[in-house]
């Protein structure tokens, strides 16, 4: 909203040409009439140099008996962090008032702009408590100067805007007072002299288009002349995930096969489609966001691209393969989901759900022991592999890159004669540079494999170690945490070699593991070669060195006893306490049963999804836990933690399962995406905006996925809870776990629904705030090219379009009617 502050001012000319006493001089007679008329009251330096001297110059004998202009800064006003105020000066006179000046004269200082017109506008500025910003308008008749002063008060940041309804549209509905525009979506050109995307699935080349399944993103800024700048708000470097496909929409009637085996053009579009995009984007003088097809910057990072291996694990006989015999390098990230950040300007894309895309079945009998136990933990099984890659007969029979997905061992081969090694190759922290197009990405082997989810940078203090936070995204999975073996010394923020910095932060440290104890405490869990057990006497599994570990992390967890999870999804940091909070997207009755619930994970119930009531006990809804570090440093080992929010609906019950008293306006199941607003703007200083993103299956029959805004408070600002839990056949059992403080309507709201069968993935800002970018992925996934069953973003401008348009996966760029902070 903005904030309106009516000032009157007007202006006559009067004769300044000559000045026609001889009595006194110009000097005496300016600095009588200023004496008399008290224009400046202590401020007649800034007025004079405001004014141009214009003052001096409005000495003549006439304008004795002439009024000054009267001026009114109108009444005092109050608005919060973050909105636009806007102070417009009146004034009358008997002539014409010339010069006009805002100046602040006290508070927190704000940039005014247009501040030599009558009407100016300024961004009220963060607080943490009410402040007063007092103002003096100034005019000049030519013949003296008059002024007056005005206050606004600032409070603390809050949630501005009014909840989006739940609905099943296929738009991206917003709050009043916002507008949505669309860029990076599947298929868009991102090199000079690709075609433009005709959406029909005739389309090649996507290793210079946007990929698919748009997913978490990060703007990195850039100057005007596409440098690094930190700060830029106009211009920057968009780096997104492309997690998966829609495989349907991609070819001109959907994915064909003949014989089992997959066409090769068919495959490698697929194949293209994932990874990730580094676009050059900005906006214009008018609004208007673009990305700029033939930027130098813009680049696509594949499952083929070029990577090399870091940290520990470099060079072990696990990560040898045909392409890498020593171990060293590999080709390309593949299911790229959530991501991570560096202060030194880097990327971080992670690998989640990559060991589908592995064909892999009936190779026991040539495998160890130890290979047949590592590859079913990581659910490497699959007699097919998605989309069935491993089937293509390539033209070039030296060409492997379809081949490498077979990761079948065969009888008499080995790891560098054939590809059973592969599926080691992924599961990795990915850094990426992104001001460097032609840089080489560095698969960050210290921080483990696993199904990452995402990789969240703590709080960067000087002296202290850094430390990263990791879901893995899976059913009964864990929490990590990577904390640096070096401490950060703030100049490398601003180093020019980037990827250097981070092989001195990233390549050794330690790998820990959560614990959730019942009492709201917890415990970090080193994953070290001979400590806690990992060791090659390990009951489930005989590991050999760190190398071993960190190349099956999970079977390193198990053994350590960390606490199974609801899917650990993202991470995300409170910018203004360090504290961690974490998405617990769901668990079923197979994962979580009734009697396998505990106090991190303590709900087990049905909720009926559509009109046939399917049962869907387990922990449908998903919740949101969160962690204070003892000592408030990444360095901890230990740990207190609470539930931050139960995803539910308001309907349900609120002793036992809507523990959080959502509302209507509230209420979400499955959250995924979770993200702290930026420090460089009022959303993400003092009570930092967190933002929540779903993707949901228990809540679809009411509404499509969103993105809710909150202001939550701290760990233990509830208390502890004892629910009552239902299984199947009306049994139920008790469960003590720990609550946080339940959200109001002022602390938690919905802004943003998506259209049709999608996900809300990916969440940031510009630095300044006022820009927000949205993940909009897989709309109308459950469609066919002949009925899609979205036809997003084609339906945004009128909430419909032909019939048969495909949907395609792109982010919505959100704004401000009235240019202030997203959210307040």
């Amino acid at each position: 909203m903005t904030d309106q502050l009516q000032i009157g001012f007007g202006y006559t000319d009067g004769d300044v040409d000559t000045n026609h006493s001889e009595t006194v001089t110009l000097n005496e007679l300016a600095e009588r009439r200023l004496s008399r008329r008290q224009t400046l009251r202590g401020g007649s330096a800034i007025v004079a140099a405001t004014l141009g001297g214009s003052a001096l110059a409005a000495c003549d004998s006439k304008v004795e008996n002439d009024p000054s202009p009267t001026v009114s800064a109108g009444t005092a006003a109050t608005t919060s962090s973050g909105r636009v105020v806007t102070l417009t000066g009146t004034a009358t006179d008997n002539g014409t008032v010339g010069a006009v000046s805002w100046t602040q004269t006290g508070g927190t200082a704000v940039t005014l702009n247009g501040a030599t017109g009558n009407t100016v506008t300024f961004m009220a500025p963060s607080v943490s408590a009410a402040t007063t910003l007092t103002f003096q308008f100034s005019a000049s008749d030519g013949k003296s100067v008059s002024s007056a002063t005005t206050t606004v008060t600032v409070n603390p940041a809050t949630l501005g805007f009014t909840a989006v309804a739940k609905n099943k549209l296929d738009v991206v509905t917003v709050p009043a007072g916002y507008t949505v525009q669309v860029i990076n979506r599947l298929g868009d050109p991102i090199a000079s002299g690709v075609a433009a995307y005709k959406n029909d699935g005739t389309d090649t080349n996507f290793a210079q288009r946007i990929g698919d399944h748009g997913d978490a993103l990060y703007w990195y800024g850039l100057s005007s002349a596409g440098a690094r700048d930190d700060n830029s708000s106009t211009r920057g470097l968009l780096v997104q995930n492309h997690e998966n496909i829609n495989q349907q929409y991609l070819h001109t009637a959907g994915a064909t096969s003949s014989a089992g085996v997959r066409p090769e053009s068919e495959a490698l579009k697929e194949i293209e489609c994932h990874g990730v995009s580094v676009t050059d984007a900005s906006v214009n003088a008018t609004g208007v966001w673009s990305v700029n097809q033939a930027s130098s910057l813009n680049r696509r990072i594949t499952p083929s691209t070029p990577m090399v291996f870091n940290g520990p694990a470099k060079g072990s006989d696990l990560l040898k393969t045909v392409f890498s015999p020593t171990g060293v390098a590999g080709r390309g990230t593949i299911n790229n989901c959530a991501n991570g950040t560096t202060p030194w300007g880097t990327a971080l894309t992670c690998e989640e759900n990559w060991a589908g895309y592995f064909r892999r079945s009936g190779d026991t009998a040539a495998r160890t022991a130890k290979e047949v136990t590592a590859l079913a933990r990581y659910g490497v099984t699959s007699s097919t592999g998605s989309y069935g890659w491993s089937t293509v007969v390539a033209s070039d029979s030296a060409n492997t890159l379809f081949r490498r997905w077979d990761a079948r061992a065969t009888a008499g081969a080995a790891a560098t004669t054939d590809f059973r090694n592969e599926p080691n190759q992924f599961g990795w922290v990915v850094e990426i540079d992104p001001y460097s197009p032609t840089s080489t990405p560095r698969k960050r082997t210290a921080l483990g494999r696993m199904g990452h989810e995402g990789c969240w940078p703590g709080l960067f203090v000087v002296g202290k170690k850094p430390a990263w936070y990791m879901g893995d995204d899976s059913r009964r999975e864990y929490l990590y945490k990577f904390v640096s073996n070096t401490a950060w010394v703030a100049a490398d923020a601003t180093a020019t070699d980037r990827l250097a910095i981070g092989d001195k932060y990233m390549d050794a440290g330690t790998l820990y593991v959560a614990k959730f104890a019942a009492d709201g405490t917890g415990t970090w869990l080193p994953l070290v070669f001979g400590q806690n057990g990992i060791t090659a006497s390990a009951a489930n599994y005989a590991f050999a060195d760190q190398a071993d570990v960190l190349v099956n992390a999970r079977l390193a967890a198990d053994t350590v006893g960390a606490t199974p999870m609801d899917r650990p999804e993202w991470t995300a940091v409170n910018p203004a306490n360090g504290q961690v909070y974490l998405t617990l997207t769901n668990n079923n009755a197979a994962g979580r049963p009734l009697a396998g619930t505990d106090a991190a994970n303590p709900r087990h119930y049905n909720d009926p999804n559509g009109t046939a009531q399917t049962a869907n006990y387990g922990n449908p809804n998903g919740h949101i836990i969160r962690l204070r570090e003892t000592g408030d440093t990444t360095e901890a080992t230990t740990f207190t933690w609470d539930i931050y929010l139960f995803g539910a609906g308001a309907d349900l019950d609120a002793a036992n399962i809507n523990i959080s008293g959502l509302t209507g306006d509230q209420d979400f199941s499955s959250p995924d995406g979770l993200w702290f607003s930026r420090t460089t703007n009022a959303a993400g200083l003092v009570k930092p905006v967190l933002w929540v993103q779903t993707d949901d299956g228990a809540y679809t029959d009411v509404t499509n996925c969103m993105m809710l805004a909150a202001q939550p408070g701290s760990v233990a600002d509830g208390g502890a809870r004892t629910i009552t839990n239902t299984g199947t056949g009306g049994a139920t059992a008790t469960q003590a776990t720990r609550v946080g403080a339940a959200p109001t309507a002022a602390t938690l709201k919905r802004f943003l629904v998506g259209p049709v069968e999608c996900e809300i993935t990916g969440v940031d800002t510009t630095p300044d705030g006022r820009t927000l970018f949205v993940g909009i992925q897989h709309p109308g996934e459950g469609g066919t090219p002949a009925a899609p069953s979205s036809h997003w973003p084609d339906s945004q401008a009128t909430g419909t379009a032909g019939a048969t348009v495909r949907p395609r996966s792109a982010v919505a760029v959100i704004t401000k009617t009235d240019g202030g902070v997203i959210a307040l």
